[in-house]
């Protein structure tokens, strides 16, 4: 990575009070650079590494529209179909039902209550997240708006799609990721579960007689000690892997970017068809904050940016990441940190792709 966008990425860090931060560009061949800034534990010092584990958050959902339309090619899941058929409980009370393909690109209807509660300690089986997601589906899992409007993002949409998948494909969710995606592209540090090496500690910039009420929010024994104005989260996992469950390095990110670079391919090997993979960036869907494709989606102000582009951002508690495609480029750049305040991403990604000839 050239001096100046190193010079931006540890400027952005500075202003915006980032612990740790990990960076990788790839095209549709193979990772270009991958690089880590700052610690991923500021009780220790540790340094974050392109290896450096973090909670993708919404970054998920990329993973989980790709098995969608991996089981979409295969026959096995209908797009065109109404979510009922799969997820009794979702249906309409009055208008059109929802299809499958309008969970993917949040035109279904579904509400998107704020999840901030929506974790579990590290230690929480896929059995105890999936039964925390059953109680979201529960209070929430029915359309609240009509089918086929402006697009509406929602975590529940996803957590409805999660079902679907789980229906035909006959396995769990973070099974069938597993076997369908994460095995085949070679995204070896990713999964479901934060046990291992390489974490990064999640971290909450907020004024001490703040610390109090978020201990009384999050689980027990989540909320951790204080470094400065940061206060560290031990190791948690979030409740529903279908909108927000995983959990790896901007290394794995990059592969998966690789892989829709390639139109579905990597390493020789054919993940799912190039039509499903181009359909799925395909930005039709007009709406606020974004404009949606099948899982992608652009924020409405960047209609006009000048280099096109899709994206999807991973945000939520001690963690903010985003993942950008530019496919007229051939390039894919992934950006993750271990804090919970946003930061100039987009310039960040600016500085990246100007020094790798963008």
């Amino acid at each position: 990575m050239l001096a100046n966008a190193r010079d931006t990425v540890t400027g952005l860090m500075a202003r915006h009070s980032v612990p740790g931060l990990s960076v990788a560009v790839t095209d549709a061949s193979r990772l270009l650079l991958a690089e880590g800034f700052g610690c991923r534990d500021l009780s220790d010092g540790q340094p974050v590494t392109p290896d450096t584990r973090f909670l993708w958050f919404s970054m998920s959902k990329i993973a989980t529209a790709t098995v969608a339309m991996r089981l979409a090619g295969t026959g096995q899941l209908d797009l065109d179909a109404p979510v009922h058929s799969l997820v009794p409980g979702y249906r309409s009370r009055s208008g059109p039902h929802p299809v499958i393909r309008q969970l993917l690109n949040h035109t279904a209807g579904a509400a998107n209550p704020l999840p901030l509660r929506w974790v579990l300690p590290g230690d929480a089986s896929d059995e105890d997240a999936r039964a925390f997601a059953d109680r979201i589906l529960a209070r929430h899992g029915r359309p609240t708006r009509r089918a086929g409007g402006a697009a509406r993002y929602s975590n529940v949409g996803y957590l409805v799609l999660a079902k679907a998948i789980e229906r035909v494909s006959g396995e769990s969710l973070e099974t069938h990721v597993r076997h369908a995606v994460l095995e085949p592209v070679g995204m070896t540090t990713t999964g479901y579960s934060v046990a291992g090496t390489d974490l990064a500690t999640g971290y909450v910039r907020l004024p001490p007689p703040l610390v109090p009420l978020l201990r009384a929010v999050l689980p027990t024994g989540v909320v951790g000690e204080r470094h400065g104005n940061q206060t560290a989260l031990r190791p948690f996992r979030v409740a529903g892997s279908g909108y927000g469950g995983l959990i790896g390095s901007a290394v794995d990110a990059a592969r998966l970017l690789r892989l829709h670079l390639a139109d579905g391919a990597i390493d020789g090997r054919r993940v799912l068809a190039a039509d499903r993979v181009r359909s799925m960036r395909e930005i039709v869907t007009l709406g606020k904050p974004f404009d949606l494709g099948l899982g992608w989606f652009r924020r409405s102000d960047d209609r006009d940016a000048a280099q096109s582009f899709v994206e999807h951002w991973g945000t939520g508690l001690g963690y903010w990441n985003a993942m950008r495609l530019y496919p007229g480029l051939g390039l894919g750049i992934v950006v993750m940190a271990n804090t919970t305040r946003p930061y100039d991403h987009a310039a960040l990604m600016s500085a990246v792709l100007a020094s790798v000839g963008g």
